[in-house]
């Protein structure tokens, strides 16, 4: 069977979302599990973006050897220069060229003829062909270009180097049936297609990004771009879980296979959630807590008799395990170490003796302790910025008939103790106000969420934040069985994250 090529860009375009902020090393970490995962190219990002774009890029180069490593540029000089400058270190480098197709975008955006477009085109891949041998190019807004006009430049391109021709629906337009015209048009009307691997890369604002996608692997395309949970610009993406499982499901009707490791997926789709801030929906396919639940009665009776007759996945092909009481407070550090191990996670010993003290504060508030409160647990550790503050104390008074009023404190950069109290609206709003009082960042809270990890009286609440300072919005998480302890974590994770970046910039200049 032929393979489909999976290019990730979870990184780049995922992080594009807005509110979405990743720092240099949780886009090291998405990075190294996009390897577990077994991607074949993760687009590491957009270099001449940004300084900590460029630095990410170059981290991920050096570090992660097996996949291609992609850097995408404009099409000028200076940005594909930039790009090859950060992915030179990388095992398998990739420069990803892109450039306007459509007339909307070359006369409004560019002020620009097809002519001037094309030759611009066709310059830049020769430029990044003499950096590279692998190079991608993509014509943007393709689903809205003049098709004759396309041809032209994929010909052009492919003579001029490229080794990838990518197809965007970069504002999420077609549907698929003229999607997979639209690939199959390319396929016999471009002379030297056959030189080339023709990929594709949707966008979701009409809902129809993973369809799209799908029509145009069947319809010849050979590469699909794609990322974690959909995240990205606008409604997202089109999603990686869902395109290869689709494949890997429904072999019988697409006769295709990819080199994902299908098992790695939930668990990649939750570090990406966790480090991106972004939920996932409960009625999301492949990954949704719901995805694999039965609540009809005659789901469950097909269910009890023959799995397959309401179940066309297994659950335990995409890494769900099933919530099961593994451990409590009578369990040893070496028990905890192993079903960390069985969830697929590795810590080093100082992390590991930080999540197992905080377990066994847990079980002495909880009965049971199920894989998900351990998870919780462990995402808590490895969500840990660099503090320039730590919260140390919280204390509220609040009621129906009282203030709501908040005693916090913090340890500051230096080791000292900040204390401050403060009223507030409610014991949420008087606990900020006194991290406030002893911090001093002006922000703005634009997003405020609570679930619980599991049910239960006595479950671990999930507190998400985004704070807007500086133009620049930062995303914090806490957990705790207290939500205003939650709450407090969030917001302290938040600045302690704005903090960081301000002290990179500063080191830099």
């Amino acid at each position: 069977m032929d393979k489909v090529i999976i290019f990730d860009t979870t990184l780049r375009d995922g992080e594009q979302a807005a509110g979405a902020n990743l720092n240099v090393r949780e886009k090291l970490r998405i990075a190294k599990q996009l390897d577990e995962l077994g991607v074949d190219v993760i687009e590491a990002g957009f270099p001449v973006s940004s300084p900590s774009d460029f630095e990410s890029v170059c981290l991920i180069s050096k570090e992660i050897r097996r996949p291609v490593i992609c850097a995408l540029s404009h099409a000028n000089a200076h940005a594909i220069d930039r790009a090859w400058e950060a992915i030179r270190e990388a095992a398998h480098p990739r420069i990803h060229v892109f450039m306007s197709a459509s007339d909307v975008h070359l006369l409004y955006q560019l002020n620009k003829s097809r002519e001037e477009t094309l030759e611009i085109s066709r310059e830049m891949v020769s430029r990044a062909k003499n950096y590279v041998d692998d190079v991608e190019f993509s014509p943007m807004d393709a689903s809205r270009a003049e098709p004759a006009y396309l041809y032209n430049v994929l010909e052009s391109v492919i003579d001029a180097g490229a080794t990838t021709v990518n197809i965007p629906d970069t504002v999420g337009y077609a549907t698929p049936y003229e999607f997979g015209e639209l690939v199959q048009g390319i396929l016999a009307n471009v002379p030297n297609i056959h030189k080339v691997v023709v990929s594709v890369h949707c966008h979701n604002d009409l809902g129809l990004a993973v369809a799209n996608s799908l029509e145009a692997i069947r319809a010849g395309a050979r590469q699909v771009e794609c990322t974690i949970n959909g995240i990205g610009e606008r409604a997202g993406n089109a999603s990686l879980e869902e395109i290869v499982m689709a494949v890997k499901t429904r072999q019988d009707f697409f006769n295709l296979i990819t080199n994902v490791d299908t098992t790695q997926i939930y668990k990649t789709s939750r570090l990406v959630s966790e480090l991106s801030g972004f939920a996932v929906q409960s009625n999301k396919a492949i990954v949704g807590a719901n995805a694999f639940r039965h609540q009809s009665g005659i789901h469950q009776d097909g269910l009890i008799k023959k799995v397959t007759t309401y179940e066309i996945m297994d659950p335990k092909s995409v890494g769900i395990l099933a919530n099961t009481l593994v451990l409590s407070k009578l369990s040893g550090k070496h028990a905890f170490k192993e079903r960390l191990a069985e969830l697929g996670y590795s810590l080093d010993e100082e992390s590991l003796r930080r999540s197992f003290q905080s377990f066994k504060e847990l079980a002495d508030k909880k009965k049971e302790i199920t894989d998900r409160d351990i998870e919780s647990l462990v995402t808590e550790e490895l969500r840990t910025v660099t503090e320039t503050y730590h919260l140390d104390h919280v204390e509220i008074s609040c009621g129906n008939h009282s203030l709501p009023t908040a005693s916090v404190r913090l340890i500051g950069p230096d080791g000292q103790s900040l204390a401050d109290a403060a009223l507030g609206t409610g014991p949420v709003d008087a606990v900020y106000k006194a991290i406030n009082r002893i911090v001093g960042i002006r922000n703005k809270l634009t997003e405020f969420t609570i679930k619980s990890v599991t049910g239960g009286i006595d479950a671990i609440g999930e507190v998400l934040i985004r704070v807007e300072s500086d133009d620049e919005t930062y995303t914090g998480r806490g957990a705790s069985t207290d939500i205003i302890v939650a709450s407090a974590k969030a917001y302290m994770n938040a600045l302690n994250r704005f903090l960081a970046k301000k002290a990179i910039e500063e080191e830099k200049t």
